[in-house]
């Protein structure tokens, strides 16, 4: 039985979440799972946020995440809903784990689900320190799961942890190197210094610019199986909803939040305009916004309960945008894996495109290619599904996307050119001529569909300025019962982020203290 918990006095307590994405799903779940009394607003007719889906003829297609990583995260959520995974999602191991095309090289690398170390071992010209480096990736992960991830950093006692303090100098190091050269410390080849560092693109930036600590990411899909959920993550937001649901949280789609009201010094509630035109107010003594925090600051708060200027925002790095295409294809695609790389030689130039620090080029451009028809039901007989994504600046005037080529000019080139692009680098010369659906996706769309800023697709780039605490506070410092939560605050962007938000939000309004998965105690004071 669920235990009554956030009451005060007689009353129940009430909260207001913004948002039916990932974050806003799991917090509306745990929040609830305390006794508050929880409604989730979603603008969209669906839940899901960016983790949406698209049908036409026949083919499902996602438009938001496909690589699932961290299962212990996912671990933990569902234990303290009182489930596991294994009830709620069925996983499937992908093998190879990934493939990865270079340019200039006619020898696609499939990384092995199993003996992935001599696999990378076997690319390099010159023996490395691979050892090293994924040993040290696996006690970085630990330490992240553990202690970095699931602090909010409210309390000084947060930076004294005896655990932190011991590797102190190691994560000053880790902080301030680039991850760019400490893989350079560990090999000399290139095409493994780029598979080492690709996981940098899933934190928003470059391994340029990514503190080196995020080397853990390799533990979590070199050392780490790579999965599947089955029906994609269309069934984990499914499942994540309907336990909301089972603790009792009201979930409306068609409802966009307006604005945060607030009197002294605390949030009243939150005005919503539902998809049949009309208003309404919904007051709360919690409200939680897990939309995109510029949105969030300058959209739904008036000025003196916003955390951050309009000059700190000009100051702070968006991370990238990206084009989006999805293809539905007749025939079969064995030239791709589930999961395929496509590297540029000098990739770096892409990153600096990105960045803005130098003009956007044209193609060759490095991009990732999910083939979810390889292992799931997505596509007709004898058709296959793909998702390709182009990494861009996050820049809305690129534009937005449209069905059979009718998106605005640069992003459908940007297209044109990815299809060209892996038809001939993996070989497939008949691939444009074989696709029978095609939609696009750009930053503009981004932009207007989830208020994402200056159209990024991620979320902000985890530099060192834009990490741990330095990201974005859990709990607003200008008015009371405010939280924040997603990939635009602590800890940041992936859909295991964003559960972790979740339970950053909960326990901070518990008192600061994460809940351990098998004690849920404790009371909620906002």
């Amino acid at each position: 039985m669920r235990p009554a918990r956030g009451q005060r006095g007689s009353r129940t307590r009430t909260a207001v979440v913004i948002g039916g994405g990932f974050a806003g799903l799991a917090t509306a779940a745990l929040l609830a799972r305390d006794g508050l009394d929880v409604t989730l607003v979603e603008a969209h007719a669906e839940l899901g946020g960016r983790a949406g889906q698209w049908h036409h003829e026949g083919f499902r297609f996602e438009t938001g995440p496909s690589w699932f990583l961290m299962p212990e995260i996912f671990d933990r959520f569902f234990a303290q809903l009182g489930t596991s995974t294994a009830e709620q999602l069925e996983l499937l191991p992908l093998d190879p784990a990934y493939r990865v095309f270079f340019e200039e090289d006619p020898n696609p690398f499939d990384l092995p689900a199993d003996d992935s170390l001599q696999a990378l071992q076997a690319l390099e010209t010159t023996p490395g320190r691979l050892p090293e480096y994924l040993s040290s990736a696996a006690r970085t992960s630990r330490l992240a799961t553990e202690r970095l991830l699931y602090s909010s950093y409210q309390r000084p006692s947060d930076f004294l942890d005896p655990a932190l303090l011991g590797r102190l100098p190691t994560l000053l190091r880790m902080l301030t190197e680039p991850l760019e050269s400490f893989i350079a410390r560990h090999t000399d080849d290139p095409r493994v210094r780029q598979i080492l560092g690709y996981p940098a693109v899933f934190l928003g930036t470059s391994p340029r610019s990514a503190p080196s600590l995020y080397h853990l990411m390799s533990h979590l899909d070199i050392n780490q199986q790579v999965l599947h959920p089955r029906g994609g993550f269309s069934a984990v937001v499914r499942a994540v909803a309907s336990l909301a649901e089972g603790e009792g949280a009201r979930l409306r789609t068609g409802c966009r939040a307006r604005s945060i009201t607030a009197s002294r010094g605390h949030v009243t509630g939150v005005h919503i305009g539902r998809s049949d035109g009309r208003h309404e107010f919904l007051p709360a003594d919690v409200v939680v916004s897990t939309a995109d925090m510029h949105h969030t600051e300058t959209a739904l708060l008036s000025p003196e309960h916003r955390t951050r200027s309009a000059r700190s925002w000009r100051h702070r790095d968006p991370g990238p945008g990206a084009v989006l295409a999805l293809l539905g294809v007749r025939g079969a695609l064995p030239e791709l894996a589930h999961h395929s790389l496509f590297f540029t030689r000098d990739w770096q130039k892409g990153f600096d495109e990105i960045s803005g620090a130098r003009p956007a080029g044209g193609p060759p451009r490095s991009l990732y290619v999910c083939r979810p028809s390889a292992t799931d039901d997505v596509a007709p007989p004898g058709h296959e599904n793909l998702f390709v994504l182009v990494p861009t600046r996050a820049d809305t005037h690129l534009g937005a996307g449209g069905v059979d080529g009718a998106g605005d000019l640069p992003v459908e080139q940007m297209v044109d050119d990815s299809i060209r692009q892996i038809a001939d680098w993996a070989g497939i010369d008949d691939l444009a001529s074989r696709i029978v659906v095609r939609r696009s996706i750009g930053p503009a769309d981004f932009a207007r569909d989830f208020g994402a800023w200056r159209g990024g697709a991620l979320g902000p780039a985890h530099t060192l300025r834009q990490s741990a605490f330095l990201r974005g506070p859990v709990r607003s410092r200008r008015l009371k019962g405010l939280c924040y939560g997603g990939a635009t605050t602590m800890p940041g962007i992936g859909v295991p982020m964003c559960l972790i938000s979740a339970e950053l939000v909960r326990s901070s309004l518990r008192g600061g203290r994460p809940a351990r998965p098998e004690a849920l105690t404790g009371g909620v004071h906002a």
